[in-house]
C-alpha cells in the first residue's frame, strides 16, 4: 500500500482512455468520404509526422473559394459511452502568405448520430441539420512560408450522445489546411475500493447516475439498509468524484484494514460483536474464543451471560448460599432476616426468593404451603433481605428456605444456593366459632400511605360451590367489622374484603374459606377470630392493592444529576432485533416518525409508532429526545399514549408507543369534516380532559395541548402526546407554530397570556388550552384565529376579545371554553371539574342542542365567523363554494347545471343529493349560507 501510494505521487494517475478510432495507426488508404463531385477537393495523401512517422492525411487548399467543402469519416461505434473525445492534429496555411480574399484559418467539426453504418455519398444531406455541429476549429500555429512547421492539437467533447454510433464531419470554407491524425475515445473509471465497498470498472454515462457497488468481503450493511447498495459517481472524465454513499461496515468478528479498503478477522481471544467502525476488543473476564473472527467470546464452564447482558460483559455465575437466617415468631406471622452470600457471582442483580414447606405436626413430611401464606413485601424477586410471612397455621411446625438468584441461575443445571430454617407457630390466643346462620367479623384499621384515608369497606361472600358473580352477595360498612346474618346451616363459605380511600376501590382478596355449625350451639354470636385474622390479613392485602391506585406525583426527569439514570428508571429497554420498522409516516423535532412491528418473544406482535432520532446528535439532543420516555413511561391511563419502550443500545436511538390508526386530531377531523355527532365529538373532548386530570393530579404540566397533539386510535379514542417537547424547541426551529419568546418557543394560538408574557405555566394554563381544543374539534380542525398574525392575537387577548362558537357549537360547550378561558387563571375550571361538566352533558343529551342565536354572544367574540359567508357576499359560485371550504363540489355543481348563485340561492335538500352532497354536516353549512340573507360583519378595527 506505501508503495502504491509512492507511485501515485511520483507518476499521477490518469483515466485510461479507450480508443474507438485512430487514424495515426492506420497504414491502408482511409477511404472517407465526401460529397459526389467531378474533382473532390479533399485529398487523401500519404505524409509525415512530427516524429516523421509516416501517417495518411488529408488536405485540402482553397483560399479562393467561398464553397462548402465536406469530409465525412467511416462509422463510428460509441459502445455505451455517453461522452466521446475527439483528438484533432492538423496544419493551417496563414492567410496573410496566400493573399486571397476568400482565405480563412479556420474549419468547423460536425458529428452525425446513427444507431448504424447507414451513411451515403448523398445520405445524410451535407448541411448543418441533419449533422451536429461541434466547434469551428481555430489554429494557434500558422504555418509560413519557409516558416517553421509546427502542427496543432485540439481535443473536442462531444457529450450526451445517443444512438449505437456516429460520424465525425469536417466542413472547409477557404481554408488551407491538412488533417494529420483524428483520434477518437471515451474514459471510464477504473475499479475502486473505498469505504468497505468496492466499485468494478465504470463508463459514465451522466452527471446524476450514480455507479453500484457491492460491499467488499465480509462486510455488510447494518440492519434496516440491506436494500441500500454503495453508490458513487463516476464523473465524465473517467474519474470518481467525491466520496462513496455507502452503508458497508466489517461485520461483527472482523475490524477494518488498509484505510477502510478491506475486513480482516478478530485474532483469537478477541471479538467484536457488532458491525461498524470499531475495532476487535479482548474478550471479557471468565470467557475465551479460539476462533479468529468471531463475534462473541463463549463463556468458560460453569459461567454464564444472562440473554439482557451485552457481548462485551464479563461472564458470572450464581452466588452462594444467604448466610445466618434469624426467624421471630408471633403467634402465627414470622419475620426471617438473613446476611448477604459470600459470593454474589460477579452481578449486581443478585435477588432472593423464599420457600415455604408445611411439616405438619413435629413428625410429619413437609409439603408446599399453600395460597393461604402471604408475603410482605413479596416471595420472588426480594432485593432486600427481610421477608414477613404471615397467615400460617397455629402450633405447626414450617420449614423455610432462602434462595440467593441472580441474572444467570437460570442457566445452572443445579438448584440455586439456599439456606434454610425451621420453625414452629405459637398458639393463637382466641378460638373460633360460629352460629349455625351467622358470623362476626371484625378487623384492624390498616394506616395508608399518602395521607389517604379509608372511606368504607366493602366485603363480598357465597356458598364455596357458588362462584358465579350472580351468587356473590355483598355487604358494605364504614366500620371495621360486620355480621353476616341468613347464613345457610352447615356449608362452607368463602369470603373476600376490599377497603376504598380516596384513590379509590382496591382489588378484592383472595378468598377465605369458613363453615357454619351443623346445628345451635345455645350461645350468642361468638367472635371468630380466626376468620378476623384471615380477614385483617387480607385487608392488609387489599389495602396494599388501595395504596398501588394512590395518585403518583410526577418527577422531573432533568432532576436526576445523569438523565440518563431516569430513562433506565422509567422506560423499558427493548432489543432492536423485536422491532421492524415499515413505513415512514411523519417527522418530528428530533428525526422521523415511523410505523412499526413490536414482536416480543411471548407476547402478541402489535403495532407501534417509532420517533427515531437522526444522525450526527450531540449529547444534549439525546438527553432531550430520550427524556420525553422518561416523563412518558410514569404515566398509566387510558387518555394517555402509553410508552412501549426505547432502544438506547444501537443506532439509531428510538423510542417505541402505541400505533394510533387515525393520527392527529386536527388532521382527522379536518379530513372527517361534518361526519360526526356532536354526543361522538364532546365523547372526544371528555377523554382529552380525563387525560389532563390524571396528568394534573401528578402534578404534570403539558405546556403544548393542542389538536395536533392529541392521537386519535381506531375507536375514536383520543390520547394526550407529545410530552415536554415544546420546551425542546430551538430558536432555529422552523416550525412557524412556534413563535419565540424569554426562555423558548411557544405556541402564541394555545397558550395562556400569563405563560406568554411571564412564562408562568401550570394546570391553568392547561386548561386554557384546553379550551382551545374545544374550539378545535368543535369546529373540525379550523386554525384557531385564522389568518390573524400571532401579534394580533395577542393584542384581541388583552383587549378581553375571546374565538367564537364554532357552527352549530351548543351554547353549554362554547361557555365552557370562555370559563377555560378566563384572564384570572385562579378563576379558570379544574380539568376535574372540566370532566364533570362533560359528563352531566353527555348524561343530558337535550342540553347539546341549544346553540346560540345570531349575533355576537354577550362574551364579546373575537371575530363573527360562526355563520358561513352568504351568497350575497360572493361574485359566482366557484367563489362561494371556496368561501365556504366546499371547494370539493365545484365541479359536481357546474356539471349539474348550478352555474349561477340565482339558481344556487333555490337549492334544497334532494338537489344537494342529486348533486353528490351525501354528509349531513356538509348539507348543514351549504344551507346555513344559502339561508343567510346578511353580510359577514367586518373584525373589529382595533385588532389591526
Amino acid at each position: 500500500q506505501q508503495l502504491r501510494n509512492a507511485a501515485l505521487w511520483l507518476f499521477p494517475w490518469k483515466p485510461p482512455k479507450l480508443v474507438l478510432m485512430n487514424t495515426k495507426l492506420e497504414t491502408s488508404d482511409l477511404r472517407w468520404t465526401t460529397p459526389p463531385a467531378d474533382d473532390p477537393e479533399w485529398e487523401e495523401l500519404s505524409g509525415v509526422d512530427d516524429e516523421f512517422n509516416s501517417v495518411r492525411t488529408y488536405q485540402i487548399c482553397t483560399p479562393n473559394s467561398p464553397s462548402s467543402y465536406w469530409l465525412r469519416t467511416r462509422w463510428i461505434p460509441r459502445k455505451m459511452a455517453t461522452t466521446l473525445y475527439v483528438e484533432i492534429r492538423f496544419t493551417v496555411m496563414e492567410c496573410a502568405g496566400l493573399n486571397q480574399r476568400h482565405c480563412k484559418e479556420t474549419f468547423n467539426l460536425y458529428y452525425y448520430p446513427s444507431d448504424s453504418d447507414e451513411a451515403t455519398p448523398t445520405h445524410p444531406a451535407w448541411m448543418e441539420n441533419p449533422y451536429v455541429k461541434v466547434a469551428t476549429v481555430a489554429a494557434d500555429h500558422l504555418l509560413r512560408r519557409d516558416g517553421e512547421r509546427r502542427s496543432n492539437i485540439k481535443v473536442l467533447r462531444l457529450e450526451q450522445l445517443q444512438g449505437a454510433g456516429l460520424y465525425l464531419a469536417f466542413h472547409s470554407q477557404g481554408t488551407c489546411m491538412a488533417l494529420l491524425s483524428v483520434r477518437v475515445f471515451y474514459r471510464k473509471c477504473p475499479s475502486l475500493r473505498r469505504a468497505f465497498a468496492f466499485f468494478p470498472e465504470t463508463i459514465p454515462h451522466s452527471l446524476v447516475e450514480q455507479a453500484q457497488g457491492v460491499c467488499v468481503e465480509n462486510a455488510v450493511a447494518p440492519p434496516g439498509e440491506q436494500s441500500r447498495t454503495p453508490s458513487m459517481l463516476c464523473g465524465e472524465d473517467g474519474q470518481w468524484v467525491g466520496q462513496p454513499t455507502s452503508s458497508c461496515a466489517c461485520r461483527p468478528g472482523y475490524e477494518a484494514g488498509g484505510s477502510n479498503l478491506w475486513c480482516r478477522a478478530c485474532p483469537s481471544g478477541h471479538f467484536k460483536a457488532r458491525p461498524g467502525p470499531s475495532g476487535c476488543s479482548p474478550c471479557p473476564a471468565n470467557s475465551n474464543t479460539p476462533v479468529p473472527g468471531s463475534a462473541e467470546c463463549p463463556c468458560r464452564l460453569d459461567y454464564y451471560r444472562a440473554d439482557s447482558d451485552p457481548p462485551h460483559t464479563a461472564c458470572t455465575r450464581p452466588p452462594s448460599a444467604p448466610r445466618s437466617i434469624v426467624s421471630q415468631i408471633n403467634d402465627t406471622t414470622v419475620t426471617l432476616e438473613w446476611s448477604e452470600p459470600l459470593d454474589r457471582g460477579g452481578r449486581g442483580d443478585l435477588t432472593y426468593r423464599v420457600l415455604c414447606s408445611n411439616c405438619g405436626g413435629l413428625v410429619s413430611s413437609c409439603s408446599p404451603c399453600d395460597d393461604s401464606v402471604l408475603y410482605r413485601p413479596t416471595q420472588h424477586g426480594l432485593t432486600q433481605r427481610r421477608v414477613v410471612v404471615w397467615g400460617l397455621r397455629p402450633q405447626t411446625k414450617y420449614m423455610f428456605t432462602i434462595q440467593s438468584v441472580n441474572g444467570v441461575s437460570v442457566f445452572s443445571q443445579s438448584e440455586p444456593a439456599s439456606d434454610r430454617v425451621n420453625v414452629t407457630t405459637s398458639r393463637d390466643g382466641t378460638t373460633a366459632a360460629a352460629s349455625e346462620n351467622s358470623l362476626s367479623l371484625e378487623w384492624s384499621v390498616p394506616v395508608l400511605q399518602n395521607q389517604h384515608h379509608i372511606l368504607d369497606y366493602q366485603l363480598r361472600y357465597s356458598p364455596k360451590d357458588g362462584e358465579e358473580p350472580g351468587q356473590w352477595q355483598y355487604v358494605s360498612t364504614r366500620s371495621s367489622s360486620v355480621v353476616l346474618t341468613g347464613l345457610q346451616r352447615a356449608v362452607q363459605y368463602q369470603v373476600q374484603v376490599r377497603a376504598r380511600s380516596q384513590a379509590g376501590y382496591g382489588s378484592f382478596s383472595a378468598p377465605i374459606t369458613f363453615n357454619t355449625k351443623p346445628d345451635a350451639v345455645g350461645h350468642s354470636q361468638l367472635l371468630l377470630t380466626g376468620v378476623l385474622v384471615a380477614t385483617g390479613i387480607l385487608l392488609l392485602i387489599a389495602v396494599a392493592i388501595v395504596a398501588a391506585y394512590s395518585i403518583k406525583v410526577y418527577i422531573d426527569p432533568f432532576t436526576y444529576e445523569d438523565p440518563n439514570e431516569a430513562v433506565r428508571e422509567f422506560a423499558k429497554e427493548i432489543d432492536a432485533s423485536f422491532v421492524k420498522i415499515e413505513e415512514v409516516i411523519g417527522a418530528g423535532e428530533f428525526g422521523e416518525v415511523c410505523r412499526g412491528r413490536l414482536r416480543i418473544p411471548g407476547r402478541k406482535e402489535n403495532y407501534v409508532a417509532i420517533k427515531t432520532l437522526k444522525g450526527g446528535y450531540t449529547e444534549k439532543q439525546r438527553r432531550d429526545f430520550l427524556s420525553e420516555a422518561s416523563i412518558m413511561g410514569q404515566f398509566q391511563h387510558p387518555n394517555i399514549i402509553h410508552l412501549e419502550g426505547v432502544i438506547t443500545t444501537s443506532c439509531p436511538v428510538m423510542i417505541l408507543t402505541e400505533f394510533m390508526e387515525n393520527g392527529a386530531l386536527d388532521s382527522f377531523l379536518r379530513l372527517n369534516d361534518g361526519q360526526f355527532t356532536t354526543i361522538q365529538l364532546v365523547g372526544m373532548l371528555r377523554g382529552i380532559a380525563a387525560g389532563m386530570k390524571y396528568l394534573s393530579d401528578m402534578s404534570f404540566v403539558h405546556r403544548d395541548l393542542a389538536a395536533r397533539n392529541i392521537l386519535v386510535n381506531s375507536n375514536l379514542v383520543c390520547k394526550v402526546s407529545d410530552f415536554g417537547l415544546s420546551r425542546f424547541l430551538t430558536e432555529n426551529s422552523s416550525d412557524p407554530t412556534y413563535t419565540s419568546s424569554l426562555g423558548g418557543k411557544i405556541p402564541i394560538r394555545w397558550t395562556a397570556p400569563e405563560a406568554i408574557a411571564y412564562r408562568k405555566f401550570t394546570s391553568a394554563s392547561d386548561t386554557w388550552s384546553y379550551g382551545i381544543v374545544m374550539w378545535e374539534v368543535m369546529s373540525y380542525g379550523e386554525r384557531p384565529y385564522w389568518d390573524m398574525s400571532n401579534q394580533d392575537v395577542i393584542n384581541a387577548i388583552e383587549q378581553d376579545y375571546r374565538l367564537p362558537p364554532p357552527p352549530e357549537c351548543p351554547a353549554s360547550l362554547h361557555a365552557l371554553m370562555l370559563d377555560c378561558w378566563q384572564k384570572e387563571r385562579g378563576n379558570r375550571p379544574r380539568f376535574s371539574e372540566v370532566v364533570a361538566a362533560l359528563d352531566r352533558l353527555i348524561r343530558n343529551p337535550a342540553s347539546l342542542k341549544v346553540t346560540h342565536p345570531e349575533g355576537l354572544s354577550p362574551s364579546q367574540p373575537l371575530l363573527d365567523q360562526r355563520i358561513p359567508p352568504p351568497l350575497s357576499a360572493c361574485g359566482s359560485v366557484s367563489e362561494w363554494l371556496r368561501a365556504i371550504k366546499m371547494e370539493r363540489y365545484e365541479q359536481s355543481f357546474l356539471q349539474a347545471g348550478f352555474t349561477s348563485l340565482d339558481i344556487v340561492s333555490q337549492l334544497n335538500t334532494e338537489d344537494l343529493l342529486r348533486v353528490g352532497v351525501t354528509l349531513a354536516g356538509h348539507q348543514k353549512k351549504i344551507l346555513s349560507s344559502i339561508q343567510t340573507l346578511r353580510i359577514r360583519k367586518t373584525p373589529p378595527t382595533l385588532l389591526y
